[in-house]
């Protein structure tokens, strides 16, 4: 069975237990933006075993939070502001160069790419089959204005839409669109992102060549393959 990954209250989590690719990203981000001495300092105060994840094991679900808890004390931010980073990591730091690319793929510019969201869910099973993210929902609500709708299920899943938000911003600098986002609660769990694309063509964006291959850690999510 699938692992329904969230984000809730107390972090990135799942039911029980958690994707290892979800432990290494943000032990990733920790490392590639702060450095290994803030990593190990959250790692020290979360009394981890081992400093290091394995991106393809399970975790227990409440290491997560204990991370992200000692995180906003060691970087001095909000959980929040935490999660919306992770997603701007995500796609913009040259680590995660296939990843970027990966997402490029999805259109000519922002408003293609925003109508490959929904398919997001089923692109990362096919690359990690038990990893399941909450499904998405876009419904253009007038022109350049859309309602991206994040169902999440359970409380642990609290949060995923923030990730998001930080990966709508930082694709919105590739393809150098202007964009403003609004975050709210949803119906039931859900969790809403109201996008207003204010110009496609705002700025010049970052080049991207359909044919090139791009530079990257190799496969197996962020942070693979460091030593």
């Amino acid at each position: 069975m699938g692992k329904a990954i969230g984000l809730g209250s107390g972090g990135l989590l799942m039911e029980r237990r958690m994707h290892g690719l979800v432990a290494r990203t943000l032990q990733c981000f920790v490392q590639d933006t702060y450095g290994q001495d803030c990593w190990q300092n959250v790692a020290d105060a979360a009394h981890l075993d081992l400093p290091e994840f394995e991106a393809m094991l399970d975790y227990e679900s409440q290491l997560i939070g204990q991370i992200l808890t000692r995180a906003e004390v060691e970087l001095g931010k909000s959980r929040a502001a935490i999660l919306e980073d992770i997603g701007t990591y995500l796609m913009a730091h040259p680590h995660n160069e296939r990843l970027r690319r990966l997402m490029r793929y999805g259109g000519e510019d922002f408003i293609d790419f925003l109508h490959s969201l929904e398919e997001l869910p089923g692109r990362a099973r096919l690359a990690v089959p038990d990893l399941d993210l909450p499904p998405l929902e876009l419904t253009e609500t007038a022109p350049r204005r859309f309602t991206l709708v994040c169902r999440c299920k359970g409380p642990t899943n609290r949060g995923y839409s923030r990730v998001l938000a930080g990966v709508l911003r930082a694709m919105a600098d590739d393809y150098g669109a202007l964009v403003l986002l609004e975050l709210e609660e949803g119906p039931g769990e859900a969790e809403v992102i109201q996008i207003a694309v204010i110009e496609t063509a705002y700025s010049e964006g970052r080049a991207f060549d359909l044919g090139a291959h791009g530079a990257g850690r190799q496969p197996g999510g962020p942070g693979a393959g460091r030593k």
